[in-house]
């Protein structure tokens, strides 16, 4: 009897395990199925509107910054370096001595010629007091004068030797860095430093053969250095009537105004240009941060309430409408700043996940929170940090 009551407890106590184990499996089983028939918990995201704005036609392209004169200062004649009478980065005007060679060997002989000339002028002058008295011939009158006349083009060949012993601005500019020294001996046609004109510079660029069409002399060209802020403006000035036929693009030049000369824009710097051309469209932009670019298509994350099968919207836990992310497939346009032109697939006004579509799907719920708001520009000027 004893081991009967042992067996029948251990019996009780057995079925007490396996019920509690029953329910505790039970319950689990339950709370999976109402958490997959719940679906995935919602995505926290921001959002943005769509919205539609009037953007110029602009041609696009990259451009180097040129003087109107620019030329490297050379010595025309050999010498040793005398006398340097700039500094670098001065500017000078049109004329102004930079350089002069030594010049002691032509001096000497140019005063040795115009001792020559003189006494040429004299016995010239002489010849013709004679010739007009009737005291000397002709022929000693035409000899003295060609005399003279040698002498006399010796003392300008001497003079224009000298002459080209002293470098001299061809024009009014700001020089760059002094590429010589006193006493340094220079061949013809070493550099001695570069001159450029900054009365007014432009702007060089290229563009493809389908665009030159659309030129005109006139008109207005931004210009910048980075994706910021237009630093200048130009106006076309001359198109290059003939196109490249290896790169099929026609060159252009643009005329910088002075103010963006003094805005740092020196010659030979890489800038951006973009051509304003007088056409205007319509253009539906969203955020740049909305766009999903994927192998097999661009698309956005639009923002949707979920509804039932009989159209009527459905509640989230919180009593608020339930949203969720529509995937949809887009064409892009062109990008300015940022944001991007959506040509195909959004519509003003719809609302696009502009923060955190990376970690969405199709179908997605989500839950909106713009208390961190987005502040995209169309000239973003970022602070450098």
């Amino acid at each position: 009897m004893r081991y009967l009551v042992v067996i029948g407890g251990l019996i009780v106590l057995l079925g007490g395990l396996a019920a509690l184990k029953f329910s505790q499996i039970h319950k689990l089983i339950g709370f999976g199925r109402a958490a997959a028939a719940a679906g995935p918990p919602p995505e926290v995201v921001g959002t943005s509107e769509a919205r539609q704005e009037t953007w110029e036609e602009q041609l696009f392209s990259v451009g180097t910054v040129a003087a109107s004169q620019g030329v490297t200062v050379t010595s025309e004649t050999a010498g040793a370096v005398q006398a340097i009478k700039f500094e670098s980065g001065q500017r000078v005007r049109q004329g102004q001595v930079l350089l002069e060679l030594d010049r002691s060997v032509e001096l000497a002989q140019l005063s040795s010629a115009q001792a020559r000339e003189q006494l040429a002028r004299t016995t010239a002058a002489r010849s013709r007091a004679l010739v007009a008295g009737n005291a000397a011939p002709k022929a000693q009158l035409d000899n003295d004068e060609s005399l003279l006349r040698a002498a006399s083009a010796d003392v300008a060949s001497l003079k224009a030797q000298i002459e080209h012993k002293v470098v001299r601005a061809p024009f009014a500019g700001r020089l760059g860095i002094r590429m010589v020294n006193v006493g340094q001996y220079l061949t013809p046609g070493t550099p001695i430093t570069e001159l450029q004109s900054d009365e007014e510079n432009y702007v060089d660029f290229t563009l493809p053969q389908q665009e030159i069409d659309r030129l005109k002399l006139g008109m207005v060209v931004r210009i910048n250095q980075r994706e910021a802020r237009p630093q200048g403006e130009a106006t076309i000035a001359a198109i290059q009537p003939v196109v490249d036929p290896l790169a099929r693009s026609g060159r252009v030049r643009a005329a910088l105004a002075k103010t963006a000369t003094g805005d740092g824009l020196t010659p030979g710097m890489f800038v951006n240009v973009a051509v304003v051309l007088p056409e205007k469209h319509k253009a539906v932009i969203i955020p740049a941060t909305a766009l999903v670019q994927a192998s097999y298509g661009d698309s956005v994350f639009v923002v949707e309430q979920r509804k039932d099968a009989h159209g009527i919207e459905v509640k989230a836990n919180d009593g608020k409408p339930a949203s969720f992310a529509r995937q949809q497939f887009v064409k892009p346009g062109e990008a300015r700043g940022d944001f991007v032109e959506i040509v195909e697939g959004v519509v003003p006004g719809q609302p696009v996940v502009s923060q955190g579509a990376f970690k969405l799907r199709n179908g997605s719920p989500v839950v909106v929170n713009n208390a961190v708001e987005l502040h995209p520009q169309l000239q973003p000027a970022p602070a450098n940090r």
